[in-house]
């Protein structure tokens, strides 16, 4: 459960010094987001879920 806490923390910390650093890109980027298709959305997000599975994978395998 520790674990699952720290990941949403570090999750939460890095979406917001993103948007504190660069807020006018972040907006653009958000609208770009709208104006994008469903299943090139929905294609993104597997892949970035698939990527984040196996490095989480690596680093319990390994470290």
């Amino acid at each position: 459960m520790d674990e699952i806490l720290t990941a949403i923390g570090l999750l939460l910390f890095i979406e917001g010094i993103l948007y504190a650093i660069f807020p006018g890109p972040m907006k653009n980027m958000l609208t770009m987001l709208k104006d994008m298709s469903e299943q090139k959305l929905r294609t993104g997000g597997l892949t970035f879920a698939i990527i984040g599975f196996i490095i989480i994978f690596l680093v319990k395998k390994f470290l």
